[in-house]
This record gives C-alpha cells, structure tokens and sequence, in this order.
C-alpha cells in the first residue's frame, strides 16, 4: 500500500529504505467506501490523508444547500483541511469519497515526530505546500479571468480522467459554473472536432 507514496516521495527527495521502512509507522492505511466521509462540517480534521486508491472531494454547502467543490484528490494527491487539521479547529468543509478507497491517514503529532525523525521529509511537505499555494493561486486568478471553456480545458489537462470519474454536475460545481454551462461547453468542443 505504501509503493504510491514512496514514489511521490522520491519525486522531491531521496529517502533510504531504512527511513521508508520507518515512515511507514507513523501512517494509518484506512479503507473508506464510496460516499462515506472522510471529514464532516463541524468537526476537527484529525488525518492528512494520502490517497493511494480512489477519488475524494472537498467540498462546503451553501444557505441555499448548494454545494461549491473545492477540491478533488485523486491517486497521489494529499487532502484535507489544512486549516482545520493545523488549527485544531473545527471544518466548514466536508471531505467525502466519489469511489471506494484506500488511503494512507497521518495525525498532526505524527507528522511532527515522523518529521523530527526522518527531516528529509521536511523539504517533501514544504514542496508540496509551495506547490498547493501556487496552486489556489492559480485557480483563484483563473475564477477571475477565464472563460468557462478555459476552466473546462485547464481540468481536463489537469486530470485528463476526471469526466469519467466524476458527475458533471460536480465538475461544474468545482469550475464555479452550472451544469447547463458545462453541457454547452462540451457541445461546443465535440462540434468542432
């Protein structure tokens, strides 16, 4: 269960089997089905999780019970809300399964000792970190500036899979748009192909 992780590790740094073996301690492999939740509103995020099977999204409902997706994580990524698991506070946001998976859970303590034990993992969160601000970042000036069918293309270079895993109505949600938007847009690209 870990061979996903220790790839993406060694993607940033080099780790010795010896500290791989050690890192493994610190997480929880937890299994979670399709729609279960890995995180509810109004509770503390206790876990990072590392996603080494499935597709989960991060997501807040509205007033009016609309749901605004904020992210999507899929095999390889990390997820949770950084706020809440960094604060001890609790979430706005909800964290649920799209499809069963698999996933590799770490608590806020066992990060820290798994980092005093093992630093080169350090420069690995600190990466991600820098990657995850320039990635809000990005997705923040494209709500501001691009067209729909831009955000549409943008997602699909993104997560070239993500129309076969995910409802439409949920992609439309995550691009800040109505499905009936989405369903045009698609129109559009397949008549001119």
């Amino acid at each position: 269960m870990f061979e996903l992780l220790f790839t993406k590790f060694d993607e940033k740094i080099q780790l010795t089997q010896d500290e791989k073996e050690l890192s493994k301690s610190f997480f929880i492999p937890k299994k979670i089905r399709k729609k279960q939740y890995l995180l509810q509103e109004g509770d503390v995020s206790k876990y990072a999780a590392f996603v080494d099977k499935g597709f989960l999204r991060s997501y807040t409902v509205d007033n009016k019970g609309t749901e605004h997706i904020l992210q999507f994580a899929f095999e390889g990524w990390w997820i949770a809300d950084q706020y809440s698991f960094l604060t001890s506070t609790p979430s706005r946001y909800n964290i649920d399964a799209l499809e069963d998976c698999e996933l590799l859970l770490i608590t806020k303590e066992a990060e820290t000792q798994m980092l005093e034990k093992i630093p080169k993992l350090e420069r690995y969160f600190r990466i991600l970190l820098q990657n995850s601000l320039i990635a809000t970042f990005k997705r923040l000036e494209s709500s501001l500036s691009d067209t729909a069918e831009e955000k549409y293309n943008q997602l699909i270079r993104n997560c070239p899979t993500i129309v076969e895993r995910v409802p439409q109505h949920m992609l439309a949600s995550a691009m800040g748009i109505t499905p009936e938007t989405l369903s045009r847009i698609r129109k559009q690209i397949s008549l001119r192909k």
